[in-house]
């Protein structure tokens, strides 16, 4: 296994520049779609219309990006594809506030607290479980544990890499699950209700429908990629060599100071301040963060919608009061200055993502995507299986869709009124189907291009080791994805055989 690690890595870093990749995807996909379009492939298929939540039928055909109005949409959407592009802004916001806290020197002053308290036994499994409940605020985990997971590593004496590793398996393997109702729980329930009364008009299921499924599935994750890490990772990567870094790194020192101890204290304080604020917007009825409609605080409501937001204010406010307490930033000016640095630092990245953005649209307007799933989808349906052979077989199919799908709400979308109904026929409980969606939508997330963070991850781990590339990442993320998909989907067979409440 390891000779195979590191041949995926050899070979993996023998490939260009990921922007000269995704070049090579926008070519390969251009020419794709205009062959499969003079073939006039399509596919007919029922699916849930997301405004409406009406079962509608649709019929997609692939999209040629080589005759006029695939010209017209290439030359037209070059800077809209780029501005809506998520995660850009996303990581910009993100970056704005962590780079006063970073600057400060609060994140330093953190992990290095965190190290002098926590156990070395335990740090795996802490920076595992925060990853896995990173998802509470949606894309921001891949910003704010990645390069957190990689200083706490690096302070302890262990290799950076594994730490990114270890974060970004935690954070991308995982995603679809957390001990907390988020966001996304509540548009995935939508879907599988409106699927589920295809079948009976009165099936309903509720946001905790998956509750305990994912609270053993957290603590059954956070064992498993902590024990990946130190028995597999860490391991195969050995001692860390410093002088492989770029030379941004710092000295490693983990003795706080008398004025980084007070920085701690003002942050502390700073973070109870805006704590306080918060409540005021959110915990009363009138609260004017929560539902307008059903005066809800989980679920659809802004604040759950603009949960970045709060982070940002967390790394702002914490980084700036730590900065009064330890003098490292004593005006106003000192905190705009760190907010321009952070920003400056993502010029590679954003460019990077000028291009990747330009493939994802290119990608979802060909609609070749689309086709795959429902061809694969199409075939499982039709194989005369049993219920738990067909619902395993539904998770592979997630896995393999979500390398090229990776939206959890749009491939719901489509498979929901397909597989949902199916398996009510053949005794299978609906959240039992959205629990299979669960576990085959997160892994693949870990080693899918089509992420938009797996750039940001070879960005991070060049910090570390400027010869590395996508290869390396490849090969650090195989061993987590392989035997999170394994043994998750093992442990889904299993809770579906015993037939254990899936939530409440």
């Amino acid at each position: 296994m390891q000779r195979f690690l590191d041949g995926v890595e050899r070979v993996g870093n023998m490939v260009p520049h990921p922007v000269i990749i995704f070049l090579i995807l926008i070519a390969i996909v251009i020419v794709l779609s205009a062959v499969l379009g003079v073939f006039g492939t399509a596919v007919t298929f029922e699916r849930i219309n997301p405004d409406t939540h009406e079962i509608e039928q649709a019929s997609t055909a692939i999209r040629s990006l080589l005759n006029a109005d695939g010209i017209r949409f290439m030359y037209e959407s070059l800077i809209p594809n780029f501005m809506g592009f998520t995660a850009v802004g996303l990581m910009i916001g993100a970056m704005i506030g962590a780079g006063v806290a970073e600057e400060s020197g609060l994140i330093s002053a953190l992990i290095r607290k965190l190290v002098a308290v926590a156990p070395g036994w335990a740090l795996s499994y802490i920076l595992a479980l925060v990853g896995i409940l990173a998802s509470i605020a949606a894309d921001a985990g891949y910003l704010v544990l990645l390069p957190l997971a990689g200083v706490a590593f690096l302070a302890v004496g262990r290799n950076p890499l594994a730490g990114l590793a270890l974060g970004f398996a935690s954070v991308a393997g995982a995603f679809t699950v957390n001990m907390l109702i988020k966001p996304l729980d509540a548009v995935l329930v939508e879907f599988t209700n409106d699927a589920a009364r295809l079948v009976d008009p009165n099936a309903s299921i509720g946001l905790a429908s998956n509750m305990w499924f994912s609270i053993v599935s957290v603590v059954f994750l956070t064992v498993l990629i902590a024990f990946i890490n130190n028995r597999m990772i860490e391991p195969r990567l050995g001692p860390y060599d410093p002088s492989r870094s770029d030379g941004t790194l710092g000295d490693g020192d983990n003795t706080l100071s008398a004025e980084e101890s007070r920085g701690l204290r003002f942050a502390l304080f700073g973070l109870i301040g805006l704590l306080v604020v918060f409540a005021l917007l959110t915990l009363p009825s009138w609260g004017p963060l929560r539902d307008p409609q059903t005066g809800e605080l989980i679920g659809n409501s802004p604040f759950m919608n603009g949960l970045i937001a709060f982070i940002i204010l967390i790394f702002l406010v914490t980084g700036w009061a730590y900065g009064i307490g330890a003098g490292t930033m004593k005006t106003l000016t000192d905190v705009i200055k760190a907010m321009e640095k952070a920003v400056t630092g993502l010029g590679g990245t954003i460019f990077l993502f000028f291009v990747l953005s330009q493939f994802v649209a290119y990608f979802t307007y060909t609609n070749i995507g689309t086709v795959m799933a429902l061809a694969l989808g199409g075939g499982l349906q039709s194989a005369n299986i049993g219920a738990l052979p067909l619902l395993i077989g539904f998770i592979v199919v997630v896995a393999v869709i979500d390398l090229l799908l990776t939206g959890a709400i749009a491939k719901w979308a489509i498979f929901a009124p397909v597989f949902v109904p199916l398996l009510m026929k053949l005794g299978v409980e609906p959240e039992a189907v959205l629990a299979a969606y669960r576990v085959g939508d997160s892994p693949m997330n870990a080693i899918t291009p089509l992420n938009a963070y797996f750039a940001l991850m070879v960005g991070f781990v060049q910090r570390y080791d400027r010869t590395a590339g996508v290869g390396t990442v490849v090969s650090l993320m195989l061993p987590y994805v392989a035997w999170i998909f394994i043994l998750w989907t093992a442990l889904f067979a299993i809770w579906q055989a015993v037939g254990l409440p899936w939530g409440v």
